[in-house]
């Protein structure tokens, strides 16, 4: 009985802090909303800060069409798709090749130079070459995300195995695991909570991305458009609304990530 109320009591307790901790991260939130409201209120320009009121109803009606652009339900559809895209190329590409560099040590002094000369360089500096070389359209747009996502991607790969303790790795190897095998049954699962971590901050580069990349030139849909298009027509409330969605889009999938992380590799002690 005693170790039941002790597990009931530390349950409590847990649950408790979560709410508290939930109310304080809204605390900073509506004294935004706050000053928001105050600053229009004073501005009393619907063209430089709109009422709050203006937004939520632009946010209040996601089906209905803006401007002859679309809604913000489809706005925001398309650009998850693009994101899922170029985030699963830089997936794809990423976790291999950061298994191999990590791995094997001459394939890391090879491919690192290049990595980290590359690295530094902004996805959106290389927007003039993608519109150079795949014109304007989803490879474009696609080509951008994967090279924001790709290097948190690898180098977290990278650092995952490199951390992975080298005794599991010989223990493998003296019971006759071959390269292959110690790489998926040792290597690969004790990275997973660093390659996730690395997955998690790629896809939120990824969603940056594709709202810059979405107001190239010739874009015709998507919330980085629809961002561009209100603000050519003056529509400040629209901006404020996409970008608003934009954050709690970004929001809602951080916390997905978040959670798997939470139930999938607590147990290991990996994770914050």
């Amino acid at each position: 009985m005693e170790g039941t109320d002790t597990a009931k009591n530390r349950t409590r307790k847990q649950k408790n802090t979560a709410l508290r901790r939930r109310a304080l991260g809204a605390i900073l939130p509506i004294l935004i909303i706050i000053c928001w409201e105050i600053a229009a209120v004073l501005i009393n320009n619907e063209f430089i800060l709109p009422r709050l009121e203006s937004v939520l109803a632009v946010l209040a009606t996601p089906t209905v069409d803006i401007l002859g652009s679309g809604s913000l339900i489809n706005n925001a559809l398309l650009s998850i798709e693009r994101v899922i895209l170029g985030f699963g190329l830089a997936a794809l590409v990423g976790i291999p090749v950061g298994l191999v560099m990590g791995y094997w040590q001459r394939v890391e002094d090879f491919v690192d130079t290049t990595v980290q000369l590359f690295r530094p360089i902004p996805p959106l500096a290389w927007i003039p070459l993608a519109l150079a070389w795949f014109k304007t359209g989803i490879v474009s747009m696609t080509f951008i995300i994967f090279i924001g996502a790709v290097f948190p991607v690898l180098l977290n790969t990278v650092d995952g195995v490199k951390s992975v303790n080298r005794t599991w790795v010989e223990s493998a190897r003296t019971f006759g695991a071959s390269q292959r095998q110690v790489l998926a049954k040792v290597i690969m699962p004790a990275s997973l909570p660093t390659i996730w971590t690395g997955l998690r901050v790629g896809f939120g580069i990824a969603w940056m991305c594709v709202v810059a990349a979405e107001m190239l030139p010739g874009t015709t849909s998507g919330l980085g458009y629809l961002i561009m298009y209100a603000y050519n027509w003056g529509q400040v409330q629209v901006i404020i609304a996409g970008m608003i969605v934009i954050g709690l889009i970004g929001l809602l999938i951080d916390g997905l990530f978040r959670a798997i992380e939470h139930r999938r590799f607590r147990w290991r002690g990996m994770t914050r």
